[in-house]
């Protein structure tokens, strides 16, 4: 006869499981500021990007485990384009894509013979207006939620976001906004300096075309920190 094991722990052992491979990666940190959304991350590799551009006004950040985050990205972006092309680019939105992910990721954490996905995404979605921003935060075991001005993820998610939002202010221009992100994530070791070489910095920027996502070069990165 095979040994008992209650429900209630297979899922304690798998979430503790799951939080310390994500512990393990960078952290990465969203903010709103006055012309979009601003993603900053602290990301060592120079090809394996921890933030990615989904559709027109969605972008995905992600922390954990490379090869599980990939899959998840490019069947976002699939879904996204078999929607626009189907019914119409405006229909494509950030909640119903963070849906359909959370699903995904929960199905796999609660099979009992599969190991959890070692991830934790944010997938924002810049309005016409402030008002209308999107930032949606995607557990490990498919929870989600919406976030407000200020989200984070990684192993010191929760204390890099009350680092931040003891200084966040409203109609922060792009430059405050990515020096705030960037303290923010040096907060967590005082003695670490992070510098542009380190950092991938990527905005929505609600007053481009029709693709909001744009990437800000490591050059203009260094110039806004010194």
């Amino acid at each position: 006869m095979q040994f008992y094991v209650s429900p209630e722990q297979i899922m304690a052992d798998k979430a503790n499981y799951a939080r310390k491979g994500i512990a393990r990666g960078k952290d990465v940190v969203a903010l709103e500021y006055k012309d979009g959304i601003v993603f900053v991350a602290e990301n060592i590799s120079a090809t394996l990007n921890k933030i990615h551009e989904i559709y027109d006004r969605i972008a995905l950040a992600a922390v954990g485990m490379y090869p599980e985050i990939e899959p998840l990205r490019a069947a976002g972006i699939y879904q996204c384009e078999v929607k626009g092309f189907a019914y119409s680019r405006e229909d494509v939105n950030a909640r119903w894509l963070a849906t359909l992910l959370s699903q995904r990721i929960g199905e796999v954490f609660r099979r009992i013979d599969a190991k959890p996905l070692e991830v934790e995404l944010l997938l924002a979605e810049v309005g016409d207006t402030p008002e209308e921003n999107r930032i949606f935060h995607i557990s490990f075991d498919g929870t989600m939620w919406d976030e407000r001005k200020v989200a984070s993820i990684g192993g010191h998610a929760e204390e890099i976001k009350e680092f931040i939002r003891k200084k966040y202010a409203e109609e922060m221009t792009l430059e405050e906004a990515i020096k705030l992100a960037v303290e923010g994530l040096g907060s967590i070791d005082q003695d670490r300096k992070l510098t542009s070489e380190t950092l991938e910095v990527a905005v929505l920027d609600r007053n481009r075309g029709r693709r909001k996502f744009k990437r800000i070069p490591k050059e203009k990165v260094a110039e806004i920190l010194s």
